[in-house]
């Protein structure tokens, strides 16, 4: 178990969708973070308490979180200061990045020395099956987008806890870094090997209640050169009986592709939709989640209302709003 509460460290992030998965604690478990550790620099702000780190401990913080998630997943040298006089002041460490706290043989030493534990979320501790495509009872939702980090995971949170409210069978089903932190399990889908990653999202969303509603963590992006693998898993393991299209509309291009332009909602239906009839032919596009964060209230309204009036589907932004909309095209299947 990691333990609780947190100092989210947010290193020299450039700007705030690399300091994403410290903002999803933020958002999503508030009373798990005491504040953040910024160096200098960083373009990121999760509104949190700036703290050292004896402030942080002063306050009962007990485990340093890396809350960035730059492209690669590397733990950078300019951290390791930081990390290894955290160690010593008595913080645990905890990662989701793909390069591993166990395989840095200084942050090894120093949480041996320290009697320290070293989490590393993205590691696979499930031998996970190949995917077999075969039918299965329950009800499951996968939010699709447009591009990387426009909101899945904050939508899919968003409807497991607005059926929750309703009295509903639901559950949220992680498949990363910050999606796991936040509800202390899951898979990480990024992590497990390419054979066996539809298999995976199987094993999550096993058999369940026929009124039971698995909300499927979504990530990457079919359009999205670097990670569209990790999405055809989960639409092709989780078989899903419901899509919600996943849209951020102040993109100029693709995130981390300045040579790709973000594709339309409209384009995304048309191939997501025949990609999974492969495993659900029933499956349907039930709603629009549009992450309207960079848009002022009277924008974002005007646009969410566009949006809808085009697509033939509600258009909320779910977490400003509330999903209260999305969970209705849900109980309406």
């Amino acid at each position: 178990m990691i333990k609780t509460p947190y100092l989210l460290f947010l290193g020299d992030a450039p700007d705030q969708l690399a300091a994403k998965v410290a903002q999803g604690i933020r958002d999503w478990r508030p009373d798990n973070a005491v504040g953040q550790l910024r160096l200098p620099g960083c373009g990121a702000d999760v509104r949190l308490p700036d703290m050292t780190l004896e402030e942080a401990r002063a306050a009962g913080a007990e485990t340093l979180v890396i809350g960035v998630a730059n492209r690669g997943g590397e733990i950078s040298q300019k951290w390791k200061a930081v990390l290894l006089e955290a160690m010593d002041l008595g913080f645990d460490l905890a990662s989701g990045l793909h390069n591993l706290l166990r395989d840095e043989a200084d942050l090894v030493e120093k949480a041996r020395e320290t009697g320290r534990a070293l989490h590393d979320v993205r590691i696979p501790s499930v031998k996970y099956p190949i995917a077999n495509g075969e039918p299965r009872s329950g009800k499951r939702c996968l939010a699709v987008g447009t591009d990387c980090s426009v909101g899945k995971m904050y939508t899919s949170l968003a409807v497991d806890m607005e059926m929750k409210k309703r009295g509903l069978k639901s559950s949220f089903r992680a498949t990363g870094q910050t999606g796991i932190l936040i509800t202390g399990e899951g898979v990480p889908l990024d992590a497990v090997v390419a054979d066996f990653m539809a298999g995976a999202v199987e094993w999550l969303t096993p058999p369940a209640d026929e009124d039971h509603w698995d909300h499927i963590e979504g990530q990457g992006s079919l359009f999205h050169i670097s990670y569209s693998g990790v999405t055809m898993a989960l639409i092709h393991g989780g078989a899903p009986d419901a899509l919600i299209l996943s849209h951020e509309p102040t993109r100029k291009h693709m995130r981390g592709l300045p040579g790709y332009d973000v594709p339309t909602l409209e384009a995304l239906r048309d191939l997501v939709l025949p990609i999974a009839r492969i495993a659900n032919p029933a499956v349907k596009v039930v709603g629009i989640s549009v992450n309207t964060a960079g848009l002022g209230e009277e924008e974002a309204l005007s646009y969410l209302a566009e949006v809808e009036a085009r697509m033939g589907l509600p258009a909320v932004d779910p977490f400003r709003q509330g999903a209260a909309r999305l969970a209705d095209a849900l109980e309406a299947l």
